[in-house]
């Protein structure tokens, strides 16, 4: 009975394994055919967001760990990245590469301070965190306070590809996006990831088991953080500028409503749910402040009828028997 027990398992991990490499080539297709049918500046903002997403939902999802202040290294990876190509004149990777280790220094600061404390007290710690880096941007000479950094030069990568050019800045974008998505898959299906489930799932389980919990999550959160910075870095270099938006708590809620409504703890949810809460942004921006009306009575609905997200009602019910 146990060795049949194996096998049933065994195949439910393949038929899941199999869907999502289908759900992945559908998405890589998707992508690349995308540009033929919609303005590329709105794609490479979503793709951005989507890696933001990711990010935020590697720490939620899998770790169990809800920040309000993610946009702190997205924000603080805009700044240094804009910063970095603009006034010190470097090339675009070294300017992500830049904005990646700042955001990835001051997860380690936040996480350290963070992490010993769970549920709304984490939460709320990194909302202050994230306000004090707020105010530092705001006050700091190098970002220009309210002005923000703009005419960021976009460069050469590599010294050889030209991001000026719109199909050379969507390819660039796509093929980070899509590194950075397999990265963060392969970080959730390593024994590192079941590690952070575990932790997740029952904590003093994970420890009594001999792991230790604390320098798991710091791990994860600075994986987390290192990542929003590359789509903050990224998203810097694409729209030319950086600017207090970037770093405001609201950019924090606006991931939050991303990861919920795509599908939290789902591979492929949160890049629906960025890409659908930057559409309404983008197609619905002559309406002004009553995109943040309907954004809130989406996620609303979102809650009442699809608890799971998105993705996650999709998966649900394609797994149950007919």
């Amino acid at each position: 009975m146990a060795k049949t027990d194996r096998s049933v398992a065994r195949d439910g991990d393949e038929r899941i394994a199999g869907s999502e490499r289908t759900a992945f080539a559908v998405l890589v297709a998707g992508l690349v055919l995308a540009p033929f049918f919609f303005y590329p500046p709105f794609l490479m903002e979503g793709l951005c967001f989507a890696l933001f997403a990711c990010a935020f939902n590697l720490l939620i999802g899998y770790v169990g760990l809800l920040s309000f202040g993610h946009a702190m290294f997205f924000g603080l990876a805009a700044y240094v990245s804009a910063h970095a190509a603009k006034v010190w004149g470097l090339q675009p990777e070294l300017a992500l590469g830049l904005a990646v280790a700042a955001a990835g220094v001051l997860g380690l600061v936040v996480g350290f301070l963070a992490i010993r404390r769970q549920g709304i007290y984490f939460a709320m710690i990194t909302l202050a965190l994230a306000q004090m880096i707020y105010f530092f941007c705001l006050q700091a000479p190098f970002t220009h306070g309210e002005d923000g950094i703009q005419a960021v030069p976009q460069g050469k990568l590599l010294g050889l590809f030209d991001l000026a050019k719109a199909w050379v800045l969507y390819g660039t974008t796509l093929v980070v996006f899509l590194s950075a998505f397999v990265l963060i898959y392969r970080i959730i299906h390593s024994p590192f990831g079941e590690i952070l489930k575990a932790i997740r799932e029952n904590e003093t389980r994970a420890i009594s088991l001999g792991y230790n919990a604390e320098r798991y999550k710091l791990a994860a959160f600075i994986l987390s953080a290192g990542l929003a910075g590359l789509a903050g870095g990224m998203k810097a270099i694409i729209q030319q500028s950086a600017s207090l938006t970037d770093v405001y708590w609201t950019t924090s809620g606006e991931v939050v409503l991303m990861t919920l409504l795509g599908g939290l703890g789902t591979v492929f949810g949160p890049v629906v749910g960025a890409f659908l809460v930057v559409a309404i942004q983008q197609y619905l921006s002559q309406q002004g402040q009553w995109v943040t009306v309907i954004q809130g009575a989406i996620f609303v609905a979102c809650v009442l009828a699809f608890r799971r997200g998105i993705i996650g009602e999709l998966a649900h019910t394609i797994r149950k028997p007919l």
